[in-house]
């Protein structure tokens, strides 16, 4: 028996089939270097938290957010022809920042980190 739950599956189609529409149907430059990192539908499944992550400064977030609302009506169209739903959730997107909190944290280790490995603490 599945652990998952229906909503749970549901997202993670809805994701696969926005990445595929992302790369074979949407023309928008703003949205070339951008992954759909997660997908978190409500249990009633009428709202769709769409998160993705990107190439490039942190500045171009913001176009990317706008060029999703652009392509919104296009997304939840091309979407309902994909899914077998009674009802295509509302599509909510938001920068996954954890990429860039990961990098942060990698950054750290590295400034504790000396050449020759003298960092240790002695006795």
């Amino acid at each position: 028996m599945s652990t998952f739950t229906r909503s749970e599956r549901v997202g993670h189609h809805l994701q696969k089939s926005l990445m595929d529409i992302l790369k074979k149907d949407i023309k928008d430059p703003r949205l070339e270097m951008v992954t759909i990192t997660r997908v978190k539908l409500t249990k009633d499944m009428k709202m769709a938290q769409v998160y993705f992550s990107m190439t490039g400064s942190r500045k171009s977030v913001e176009d990317v957010e706008s060029a999703f609302q652009s392509a919104h009506g296009f997304l939840k169209k091309a979407l309902g022809r994909e899914m077998d739903l009674r009802y295509m959730p509302e599509l909510r997107f938001y920068y996954d920042d954890s990429l860039d909190y990961a990098s942060k944290i990698n950054e750290l280790f590295k400034s504790l980190e000396t050449d020759d490995g003298k960092n240790s603490p002695t006795d």
